[in-house]
């Protein structure tokens, strides 16, 4: 049986891993700290004999006993809401934690599979983005401790893969939407879905004109399991091409929702791309991968799943605890 590390695996995208890779009969191994995870996310696999989870720190020294031949490094927070509040938390996960996975599998003679993602482009002044573009990114900004966090781990991972001769995999993921989103994360989907159950209007930033690309997370998943297993090891884009702006998504949702909610607007945040939009020639001709789930589809399955909450849940604003030790 293959065995298979998961960090974040308690997370949105981690947790989805999880199923995946126990559903194609790996024994997996599940690590998170908690602080942007939640297990109730992984609490239906704790019964599993093929499941363990550590609750572990990356950026601390990390330690998996016995045979490794895979590890999917996905512990980081990936919303603004997250990696604004824990800034140096988000800086230490991309560096320290992303070194300590590749001397694991260094160590284990595992390949490695490294989370990267779209805001490697910052603000792109090439569109679509393809691979080969290298990105306009503000260093010092408030989202560059993220953007910088994920740019340092591809480079850290090229430079194991090269020197080392690690089997080093990168995938660059674009806007991910589907159930086990935290309705409270501050991205787009979830945002404009829980003002929409709460009966609040729906927020947009500047006029709405920007663009994203959306990405159902069935079609992630599947993107990233063949990336893991194909023989590249240089950055792949995975995400959904079809493009549409923030203001045409609100209007959507709206009636998606079947409510009657107005569209307000407010000023942009700093550094918000006004562009979003995957090139994925090398996934469909590298991984034969391309997304199956239309937006109408996967929506509808995103929003099945959030009327399922509580309304505690649904009502609750965002004010994790982080504490002291999680900040340093």
């Amino acid at each position: 049986m293959k065995r298979i590390l998961i960090t974040g695996a308690a997370g949105f995208l981690g947790s989805h891993l999880c199923d995946r890779f126990i559903k194609e009969g790996y024994y997996v191994f599940g690590m998170d700290n908690l602080i942007t995870g939640d297990l109730k996310n992984i609490e239906h696999l704790f019964k599993l004999d093929t499941f363990e989870f550590y609750h572990h720190d990356v950026t601390k020294f990390v330690h998996v006993p016995g045979q490794l031949h895979y590890i999917l490094h996905f512990a980081s927070p990936a919303s603004p809401i997250d990696y604004l509040k824990i800034p140096i938390q988000t800086l230490k996960v991309g560096a320290l934690g992303t070194h300590n996975l590749l001397g694991l599998a260094k160590e284990k003679g595992a390949r490695i599979l490294i989370a990267s993602t779209s805001e490697v482009y910052g603000d792109p002044l090439v569109h679509p983005q393809t691979e080969e573009y290298y990105g306009n990114v503000n260093t010092i900004g408030p989202r560059g401790v993220y953007d910088e966090a994920k740019r340092f781990q591809e480079s850290i991972t090229m430079a194991y893969h090269r020197f080392h001769g690690l089997e080093t995999r990168i995938v660059r993921i674009f806007n991910t939407y589907g159930p086990r989103m935290r309705l409270n994360d501050g991205r787009v989907i979830p945002a404009f879905m829980g003002q929409a159950l709460r009966g609040e209007d729906l927020t947009v930033f500047g006029d709405g004109a920007q663009t994203r690309s959306f990405c159902y997370v069935d079609d992630q998943i599947e993107g990233i399991y063949r990336l893991l297993l194909s023989d590249y090891s240089l950055p792949i884009n995975i995400g959904n091409p079809h493009e549409i702006t923030i203001k045409e998504f609100a209007e959507e949702i709206i009636k998606l929702t079947g409510t009657d909610q107005k569209i307000i607007y407010k000023p942009l945040p700093k550094d918000d791309p006004l562009q979003r939009q995957p090139d994925i020639t090398k996934a469909k001709e590298i991984l034969g991968w391309e997304p199956k789930v239309g937006r109408e589809e996967g929506m509808k399955k995103t929003y099945d799943y959030f009327r399922t909450l509580s309304k505690e849940d649904l009502e609750k604003t965002e004010h994790r605890d982080f504490t002291t030790r999680n900040k340093r």
